[in-house]
């Protein structure tokens, strides 16, 4: 997903949320994401332990 939109991209992207969330929110919102990210692949993880343990029975 991310190889598609490129260096520049990604810079735009960066510049924008600057400009409409400011520079004291940015870490907000960035922590916010990372914890979000973070209890995904934690889930993620869970469900394919499940899985792998129904397979071993």
């Amino acid at each position: 997903m991310l190889s598609n939109i490129g260096i520049p991209g990604l810079i735009l992207i960066l510049v924008l949320a600057l400009i409409i969330f400011g520079p004291k929110k940015l870490p907000e919102i960035g922590r916010a994401f990372g914890e979000t990210l973070k209890e995904f692949k934690k889930s993620t993880r869970e469900l394919t332990k499940d899985d792998d343990d129904d397979k071993k029975k």
